[in-house]
């Protein structure tokens, strides 16, 4: 499960994040390229747009359930 206390920096602020266990195996910005993206000097991905639908959330949650080592949370600053 994420921790909303590592996540990365870059996440912009709201309810999707990607914390430190990132291992940037590239499945979150293949689901939802619109949300995620990655960080290319650290080797990790991040939230860099919240999403706004609730189609959009739904690709948010794909990712996360997806996330082979649990990075993605969804409990993240409202």
């Amino acid at each position: 499960m994420a921790n909303k206390a590592d996540k990365w920096a870059q996440n912009t602020g709201g309810k999707f994040y990607v914390d430190q266990q990132c291992i940037d195996c590239d499945l979150c910005r293949e689901t939802a390229p619109a949300f995620f993206t990655r960080h290319d000097e650290g080797g990790y991905s991040y939230v860099y747009k919240q999403p706004t639908t609730e189609e959009e959330t739904s690709l948010c949650m794909e990712a996360l359930e997806g996330c082979p080592v649990e990075a993605i949370g969804n409990d993240g600053d409202q």
